[in-house]
């Protein structure tokens, strides 16, 4: 079995190869295809990554390469995980929206719409590259912002399933809350990627998120940096997502008096590809646990071996909406639990959705749908539109400020931009 991975050069790659090597069973991979422009870390990273297996005593070999075409060639899945245009776009889509009094965030609100203009034009074209050589492979996008990147590359007619760390994350804390193996514990997960809640937290098919707010309400509130009378009264667990809306004031108010996260994230990668150069490293470092993206490579491993398996099996993943939430149109992207066989993903039914949610998803959903239009056409008035549309922003002089700035700082990116 083959894979490979767009972006294979990232830093965070061998936490994919770690997850790989320790879930061999359920994915028995022969070959990983490390694919991304970057040569110098490519090749660091792929050698972490060889010495990483060679250690577990995995027989898979790991080709690195620039090409596309040769990269994906014969492989069952194809994951994506790029940043186009690096820590540095980050930096900006997590600073500039900050000028406008808006939270800067790389996948919500202003910055998560830059975001999606440079990258949905490359996801796209690297997706066609791939009909020739692997007209049959599964995508897995974990490239944000997932939502509007997965409705692209569906839309577009490819074979893709959109996927996130947050539902696995909240399934492995509530079952260490719990004491129990993960497996016992599902989700009632409901929302659009990166705006979601858990409504239901089963254990063994028992509702037990009752319990769990009233043994560990004030840690999760915590964790999420919300109140936990918030929790109590809703009666549910918003994503960390949902602060950036709850607590939009707050956050704009924090995040003027402390370094982005892109900054943090920037020297972190500095220090992996310096430990990645140390031909006696062949483990995952430490360090790497602080970069993001908790658990997942085992939830792109149990995606995978469901979709080349036919399991059946139950997971959360972002898909056509399809008349799971009737106040969405079919073709919207949701995050929501759902049946995984080799035809794809089959959301369950979803019990009807409180106004408090079902509105915030409309509108957000509706905004995803004009941020795709204006990453896919370009023009300035459709991504004024977009961000007027924003519930995050929503004000005609603030969209249009954002605008300019966003596209000022975004033109190398976006060749419609006049200069």
């Amino acid at each position: 079995m083959k894979l490979a991975v767009v972006g294979g050069g990232s830093t965070y790659t061998p936490e994919l190869i770690d997850g790989f090597a320790r879930l061999r069973d359920d994915l028995p991979i022969t070959e990983i295809a490390l694919i991304d422009p970057h040569a110098e870390r490519l090749e660091l990273v792929a050698g972490v990554s060889r010495r990483m297996l060679a250690r577990a005593g995995h027989p898979a070999r790991v080709i690195a390469t620039p090409s596309v075409e040769e990269g994906v060639a014969g492989a069952q899945a194809v994951l994506f995980q790029l940043r186009v245009g690096g820590q540095a776009a980050r930096n900006v889509d997590e600073t500039l929206p900050l000028r406008c009094g808006c939270v800067g965030q790389e996948t919500t609100g202003a910055g998560g719409l830059a975001k999606a203009l440079r990258t949905v034009p490359v996801v796209l074209d690297l997706a066609e590259r791939m009909r020739e050589h692997a007209p049959d492979a599964w995508i897995v996008d974990f490239t944000n912002p997932v939502g509007i990147v997965t409705r692209a590359l569906l839309d577009a007619g490819h074979r893709a399933i959109g996927l996130c760390n947050v539902a696995i994350g909240f399934q492995r804390t509530f079952a260490r809350y719990l004491g129990v193996e993960p497996d016992r514990v599902s989700l009632g997960h409901v929302g659009l990627n990166h705006l979601t809640w858990e409504r239901a937290v089963y254990l063994d098919g028992e509702d037990v998120l009752p319990r769990l707010l009233a043994e560990h309400g004030q840690e999760i509130a915590d964790n999420i940096g919300l109140p936990p009378e918030l929790f109590a009264r809703l009666g549910v667990v918003p994503s960390y997502y949902l602060r950036y809306f709850y607590a939009h004031d707050i956050v704009v108010a924090e995040q003027r008096t402390k370094p982005s996260r892109a900054d943090e994230v920037a020297a972190m990668e500095t220090r992996l590809l310096e430990m990645y150069a140390d031909p006696a490293v062949d483990t995952k470092p430490e360090l790497l646990g602080k970069r993001g993206g908790a658990f997942y490579s085992e939830a792109a491993v149990a995606l995978i071996a469901s979709l080349l398996g036919d399991r059946g099996d139950v997971q959360v993943v972002n898909t056509r909406n399809a008349g799971t939430l009737p106040f969405l149109p079919d073709e919207a992207v949701i995050e929501v639990p759902a049946t995984i066989t080799a035809a794809g993903a089959a959301p369950l039914p979803i019990d009807p959705l409180d106004p408090l949610y079902a509105g915030l998803i409309a509108n957000v959903s509706a905004y995803e749908s004009l941020a795709l239009d204006a990453a896919i056409h370009g023009g300035a008035d459709r991504v004024r539109n977009a961000l007027l549309a924003h519930p995050l922003i929503g004000q005609e002089a603030v969209a249009g400020e954002l605008t300019d700035l966003l596209l000022e700082a975004n033109a190398a990116h976006l060749p419609w931009v006049k200069p």
